[in-house]
């Protein structure tokens, strides 16, 4: 039998296709292709053949492929993520904001709950408005969760916590009721300086504005031009890892543009441990 993980990234890449998020252009040029970029267009044209995109008269505006693109990683997470209960057990929930970002979404969950305490008195007070301005604002495109779990199950083997003990900790149901941010994951359809600035910013925000553990933080994107991917996969302290949606098909058509300077940086990243597919993204999940 084909592996579960197998079978969603191949749903995944037919999700683009289907959806027209990855399409060709009438001239050949891929949905994710920089047009004024001779390597860029060479490599995803070769991306868009191998995931077999269709050619269509007009291309997606920007703001329908990024919405397309991030509820294609939702279901790919969706369907994956979860089924790892023998690497990562719990009770999980993967979510979406789309058009709901402008709502305060990540106070509502742990261990981003004080932010909306936050947000408040920021609104009704100038002066701490103009010395914060907006470094607490975080907007995730996805989040996965974790409810909290019922002592029921928590001593379901055996009797590990009772009234006396662990009277604080944010995983029991017990103590509260909010579910729990485990990763935060962005989705960026392309790259350019801008919104790999964006990615690493709301990154920081993350890391500084948390009272608990540090969530994963990953970005999932379609980019196919090694230096973009470089500018934000590159380095250490915000960012975990970036997942590219085809990184064997990326590989395949890098070499094949013969540029040097591509190969290598592609290279880089990869032996760096800083880029891999999108099939590898439930499975460090659950580390």
């Amino acid at each position: 039998m084909t592996a579960l993980l197998t079978v969603a990234r191949k749903n995944f890449h037919a999700d683009l296709v289907g959806k027209e998020t990855l399409s060709l252009s009438l001239n050949d040029v891929a949905s994710n292709a920089d047009g004024g970029q001779k390597t860029s267009l060479a490599i995803a044209l070769h991306i868009a053949k191998e995931l077999s995109a269709q050619t269509v008269e007009k291309k997606l505006d920007g703001q329908r492929l990024g919405k397309q693109f991030e509820e294609a990683v939702e279901r790919f997470l969706a369907a994956t993520f979860p089924a790892f209960q023998s690497l990562r057990p719990g009770d999980w929930t993967i979510k979406n904001f789309g058009g709901s970002r402008a709502d305060y979404q990540i106070a509502k969950y742990e261990p981003y709950t004080h932010l909306a305490d936050l947000a408040r008195a920021i609104k009704n007070d100038r002066t701490l408005a103009s010395v914060l301005g907006n470094s607490y604002e975080i907007s995730p495109d996805i989040l996965v969760l974790r409810n909290p779990e019922p002592d029921e199950v928590i001593n379901g083997q055996r009797e590990l916590v009772d009234a006396d003990s662990g009277q604080y900790a944010i995983i029991r149901r017990m103590n509260q009721e909010q579910p729990i941010v485990h990763a935060i994951v962005s989705c960026k359809w392309t790259l350019r300086s801008d919104r790999a600035q964006n990615a690493r910013s709301e990154a920081l925000n993350i890391l500084r504005n948390r009272k608990g553990r540090t969530p994963h933080i990953a970005v999932v994107t379609g980019e196919p031009t090694p230096s973009r991917l470089a500018s934000l996969a590159l380095g250490t302290g915000d960012i975990d890892t970036v997942y590219h949606i085809s990184l064997p098909e990326l590989i395949e058509a890098v070499d094949q543009t013969g540029n040097d300077e591509a190969i290598n940086m592609l290279g880089t990243l990869i032996a760096g441990k800083r880029l891999r597919d999108i099939s590898d993204l439930p499975l460090d999940l659950t580390v």
